[in-house]
């Protein structure tokens, strides 16, 4: 079992969003997709608190994936099912056999800013898909808004992720706005969250809402 001291951190704060966020529809089953679930903290820790969600983790890495494995034994955990390996930079009828309109839920931790624009471009073309209608996209961590960056931490993390790939960096907010648009999709909300994170809520709606 793999461990991130900030995923420890963040997963209180995020669980809370999340049960927010879903609370009108816990009177039914969701289904929700993780994307880049890491080394599986997250998920199973959401998983008690919305029993009424079902979550299907997933990761690039097998040892991230292995990680995942060893926490849903040592928790029993009922409602997180094994972990896929999906690419999120790849179309979306590679997602591990996730069918269209098929989830209720996609969510994105801490994955963006880690990634290329190609799979910027993929999560949202994906989640475009596989959501149903009403369906929501979340993603978490630390944006530009409007091609700057504020305050300087916030420059130094980007300029220290693009160290370690220059084709990853923040993500821009207006840049994801404009993605989601193009998939059926509108920001509902930003959420603020601790140490300059964020909370980003997309929706799919129906065809003629985006118009």
């Amino acid at each position: 079992m793999l461990l991130s001291p900030l995923a420890e951190r963040n997963w209180e704060d995020l669980c809370l969003v999340l049960e927010e966020v879903l609370d009108d529809q816990s009177h039914r089953q969701l289904f929700a997709l993780e994307l880049g679930s890491g080394t599986g903290q997250h998920v199973i820790r959401f998983a008690p608190k919305m029993p009424f969600v079902t979550w299907q983790p997933s990761d690039i890495n097998e040892e991230s994936r292995d990680s995942i494995k060893a926490y849903i034994a040592a928790t029993h955990a009922k409602n997180v099912l094994q972990p896929v390996h999906l690419d999120a930079s790849e179309p979306w009828e590679k997602w591990a056999g996730l069918s269209n309109n098929s989830c209720d839920v996609v969510v994105a931790i801490n994955l963006l800013q880690y990634s290329s624009f190609k799979t910027a471009q993929g999560v949202f073309n994906g989640a475009g898909k596989i959501l149903r209608q009403n369906g929501l996209l979340i993603t978490y961590g630390v944006y530009a808004i409007n091609g700057t960056i504020t305050p300087s931490c916030n420059e130094h993390l980007d300029a220290e992720i693009r160290q370690k790939n220059p084709e990853w960096g923040l993500p821009d907010i207006d840049v994801l706005r404009q993605l989601a648009y193009g998939n059926e999709m509108r920001m509902e909300r930003i959420i603020e969250m601790e140490e300059f994170y964020k909370c980003l809520i997309f929706r799919k709606l129906e065809k003629n809402q985006t118009a």
